[in-house]
């Protein structure tokens, strides 16, 4: 069983999914992750349905929401209003390696449990605070949302439709994708800061916002905008930077191909059987296809457009050009590649029955990382934590 963090101690008394996605990559690798639930009620993430996972007694763990995100910990219920609870939560930041919150700036400090209160108790202690904007700023008091910072942070204006077609206008990712960045960024941050500690014996503050994770991952559209000061506009599925790469209509379905440099699109012409346009003046190097795309894409429309999905699958396979389906998330699951990665497994549990899972991409000297407890129920391990550390309510 390979755990990087066997040892490490988390406190996580952060909800819905930026802060929980944090926690259960530190699960993942193997540390002993107790989330913090408000009594009766937990995580909002847990009525997010349907829907609902359904144990083999007959109870409810929560909504997929919640499953997707809090695997590998061990729940506890505590209410941070009381002096009970804020007493409980000091005790236990005595004796783990991280602490990790997402509440509204300001919010634990005025119950004694900020970074500042905590420090004192625990010098080694390494505090993640994730929230929307960050401990300063014009908008640090702010409550925030994925679909609020994908809006503000440029995402959204660079992905859907162009301007002029049916359907243009702007669109947000499917997924939460700045709460999950924001999680993984914050779970980095959290493991240099474990390696910092190992090496002064000191812990350290972690300030997290979601803006400032989507300003940072604006990658290669930011850097076309500082290098040419013209704002990057909506290309629909085709790359702003790289030609082709966008949908292709066959006569019996969609598909994609990704054409990387040019010896892939000398590649591809061949495939098609037109490989004087590999010649073409307009076409021959990326920046000129970037240039006459129109003119690209129109050809190969018709081209595509004329065989079923299969042919030119295999002809491109062929041929090394990236090219693929378009998966709905049922086709994903039945996609060979990802069952030979063993991408979905069922945690077995006595009460629960057989809880299925999306892995962690980790791979650790050919072995996958292996998830050995199911999401847990609210408020589960409340005894046996405080037991644990001898703890007396």
């Amino acid at each position: 069983m390979i755990k990087p963090l066997a040892g490490i101690k988390v406190l996580d008394l952060s909800r819905v999914l930026a802060g929980p996605w944090a926690g259960q990559i530190l699960a993942d690798l193997g540390a002993d992750v107790i989330k913090v639930e408000r009594p009766g009620e937990g995580d909002d993430t847990r009525t997010w349905g349907p829907p609902f996972f359904e144990a083999r007694d007959g109870g409810k763990i929560g909504a997929g929401y919640f499953l997707a995100a809090n695997r590998g910990k061990r729940s506890i219920e505590l209410d941070l209003s009381t002096v009970d609870g804020r007493a409980t939560v000091e005790e236990l930041s005595k004796h783990v390696d991280v602490v990790l919150e997402n509440y509204k700036t300001g919010t634990l400090s005025r119950y004694g449990l900020g970074w500042q209160d905590l420090e004192k108790l625990n010098p080694k202690l390494i505090y993640c605070s994730i929230t929307g904007f960050g401990q300063t700023g014009p908008r640090s008091n702010e409550p925030a949302y994925d679909f609020l910072i994908q809006a503000m942070g440029g995402l959204m204006s660079v992905t859907g439709v162009p301007d002029g077609e049916p359907g243009a206008g702007p669109q947000k990712v499917g997924i939460p994708i700045v709460d999950l960045m924001t999680g993984v960024y914050g779970a980095c941050a959290i493991l240099a800061a474990i390696v910092d500690r190992n090496a002064n014996g000191k812990g350290q503050y972690i300030d997290m916002a979601m803006l400032d994770v989507q300003v940072s991952v604006l990658s290669n559209q930011a850097m076309n905008f500082l290098l040419s000061d013209k704002a990057p506009v909506r290309t629909g599925n085709a790359h702003p930077n790289i030609q082709p790469q966008k949908v292709y209509s066959c006569l019996d379905g969609d598909m994609i191909i990704v054409v990387g440099n040019d010896k892939q699109f000398a590649g591809l012409c061949e495939a098609l059987e037109i490989p004087d346009l590999a010649l073409d003046q307009r076409f021959k190097e990326n920046s000129a296809r970037v240039e006459n795309k129109l003119a690209l894409h129109g050809i190969l429309d018709q081209i595509f457009g004329s065989r079923e999905r299969s042919v030119w699958l295999e002809r491109l396979s062929k041929v090394g050009v990236p090219a693929g389906p378009i998966n709905t998330i049922p086709e994903v699951f039945k996609e060979p590649q990802v069952i030979h990665r063993d991408m979905v497994r069922y945690i077995d549990d006595p009460a629960l029955g057989s809880v299925p899972q999306v892995m962690s991409p980790f791979y650790f000297s050919g072995s996958r990382l292996c998830a050995e407890s199911p999401p847990p129920r609210l408020g589960q391990h409340t005894d046996e934590i405080l037991a644990e550390f001898g703890i007396n309510r």
